[in-house]
Formats: structure tokens, C-alpha cells, sequence
């Protein structure tokens, strides 16, 4: 088992390098560069004064030497400062935002293994029934329905109509007035709508996804083989149907790292939440070249992690692959 994790995890090396040289170049070769923000605007800066900038954030220097010199301060952790105003580290910038995606895209995650596991696994046990068929109709609902659409009609309801649910930040502005229990209260009245929206579309998916998977294997020879040697209809469905169906849906876990964190920039927006998606954006609309590289190769990291998450859960599930 250990030898497998290692040699995973070694392999995620190369991956995330080529990874690294792949956004630097796109990054660097679209159009516009920071300077264009201060320059363009300003009548009296003339083409002196750009070179003058660019010179100073070190875009004058060749490509490959400006990712050299981004890669040598990479292997220190070190991600370089900001080239808004603030000229604030990066890594300071995206601590202060990650811990507020991770939290909301891991209690998405949860709420939505938590409510697609058993709908799949009832749909999958009682084809055709009412709940089946609500299932298939809600999960094509959740397939064409935009996250974005959704959180607008939510805000829209729940927000302005209704007035049960705040519609923009984590918390309120007397948070810091409040009690530990009224501070929780407020939390997560705050987050019920960004989670809801999130978990919507994924439930739709896992389920359907889980479904399909469950039936397929419910139907080959060794599940018959099993029923035939007398057991129990529990066991059977359990631990040897719903046991391999859940390896696929362990990939496609895995998989589903990268659209949370690339949600998460649309959702943040709309909600107004300070976390690394709405810094995403404001960075590629200020061309913060620094910021986007870090986030970048941050989302490019918990990937790779949920990758090998979703390798070690399927090693748990099989041990064929333990074995290798």
C-alpha cells in the first residue's frame, strides 16, 4: 500500500511542473500586460515611463528566465509580492481567501455524497418507481440548469423576496459583536445559499451517475453467483454490489476537485465572498501576474491531491490495486 502511495505521489512531480510552465507561457502570451492599467489610462506616461515599469516587475527579462527565476522562488514557497498597490506577498493574499473555498466547496462536497449516495442507492433498488423517476427528472433539471442561473433565482426568492437569507459575504459587519453561538448561527445562515447552489447541480450528478453504476454491476454473474450461495440480500447489495459501484464514483471525485475550485469563481462573484475565486478574478482583471501564477499552481495542487484522494480511496475499495 505504501509503496503504491509513493509511487503516485512521485509521479504527481512532473505533472504539476508541466502544469507550472503551461500556465506561465499562456499567461504571459495573452494580450496586455500590468503596466497597460497605468499607462494606458494616464496621457502624460510616456513610453519612458512603461519601459521604466516593466523593467521594475521584471517583464523586460526573457520568458524562460522570468520562469526560471518564478520557479527557483517557487521551490521556497515563496510565490513573490503582488503588483497591485498593496505589493502585499502572495502567499498572504491567498491564506487569507483559501481557507474560505476550501471550507465551502468540502461542505458542498459533503452535503452532496451525503444526499447522493442513498438517492442513488434507492433509485438504483426500486427502478421505475416514483422516486425514480423524480430523481431522473431532477437530475436533468440539475444537468441544464446554470450554477450561475440558480444562485440568481436563490438570491432572487430566498434574499429579496422572502428575506429568510443574506445574499452577499460570510457574515454580518457586527460578527465580531456576536456570541459563539450567534457567530456559528450567522455563518451559516451566510453560507446556506453558496452551498445550496454548489450541492444542487452535484447532487443531480452523483446520484444519477451512482444509479447507472449500481445497476450495471447489480446485474453481472457474481451478484447472481452470490445470491445462489444463500447470501443475504444485505450483504449482497452492501458489500458486493454498492462496494465496486462506488469505485467510479471515486474517480470521478477525484475529478470533480477542479470544477469546485473553477465554480468557485463564478459563485464568489455573485455572492460577493472573500474567498480565492472572487481574488481570482479581480487578479486576471488587474493582470496581477504573481496572484494568478499562485493561484494557479495552488488549484493545480489540491487537484493533484484529490486525484490521490480519489487513488488511495479506490486502493481502500480494491485491494487488486493495493497489490501492484
Amino acid at each position: 500500500m505504501l509503496n503504491y502511495l509513493a509511487k503516485r505521489f512521485l509521479a504527481l512531480v512532473p505533472i504539476l511542473l508541466g502544469i507550472t510552465v503551461i500556465s506561465f507561457l499562456i499567461l504571459h502570451l495573452t494580450p496586455g500586460e500590468p503596466t497597460d492599467l497605468q499607462t494606458q489610462l494616464n496621457p502624460r506616461a510616456t513610453s519612458e515611463v512603461r519601459e521604466r515599469l516593466r523593467a521594475f516587475y521584471g517583464l523586460d527579462r526573457p520568458l524562460h528566465v522570468q520562469y526560471l527565476d518564478w520557479l527557483k522562488r517557487f521551490s521556497r514557497l515563496d510565490f513573490g509580492e503582488s503588483f497591485s498597490t498593496d505589493h502585499r506577498p502572495v502567499i498572504e493574499k491567498i491564506g487569507e481567501r483559501l481557507p474560505i473555498t476550501i471550507g465551502i466547496s468540502g461542505l458542498a462536497l459533503l452535503l452532496t455524497l451525503a444526499l447522493a449516495i442513498p438517492a442513488g442507492l434507492l433509485s438504483a433498488l426500486k427502478p421505475g418507481s416514483i422516486f425514480d423517476r423524480a430523481l431522473t427528472s431532477f437530475s436533468f433539471i440539475g444537468f441544464a440548469a446554470p450554477s450561475f442561473w440558480i444562485a440568481l433565482l436563490a438570491i432572487i426568492f430566498f434574499g429579496l423576496k422572502l428575506g429568510w437569507l443574506p445574499i452577499s459575504g460570510v457574515h454580518s459587519i457586527f460578527y465580531t459583536q456576536l456570541s459563539s453561538s450567534e457567530k456559528i448561527f450567522d455563518l451559516a445562515r451566510h453560507l446556506i445559499l453558496p452551498i445550496f447552489v454548489i450541492t444542487f447541480g452535484s447532487v443531480a450528478y452523483f446520484a444519477l451517475f451512482l444509479r447507472g453504476s449500481f445497476l450495471e454491476v447489480y446485474h453481472q454473474d457474481f451478484i447472481t453467483t452470490a445470491r445462489a450461495k444463500g447470501v443475504p440480500e444485505r450483504n449482497v447489495v452492501i458489500h458486493h454490489t454498492l462496494r465496486n459501484a462506488l469505485l467510479p464514483l471515486i474517480t470521478n471525485l477525484g475529478l470533480s476537485v477542479p470544477s469546485l475550485i473553477g465554480g468557485s469563481v463564478i459563485l464568489e462573484s455573485i455572492f460577493a465572498i472573500p474567498g480565492m475565486g472572487q481574488l481570482f478574478y479581480t487578479s486576471v482583471m488587474a493582470r496581477d501576474y504573481p496572484v494568478i501564477m499562485g493561484i494557479l499552481v495552488i488549484g493545480a495542487i489540491l487537484t493533484l491531491l484529490g486525484n490521490l484522494l480519489a487513488d488511495l480511496g479506490y486502493a481502500l475499495a480494491d485491494p487488486r490495486i493495493r497489490a501492484r
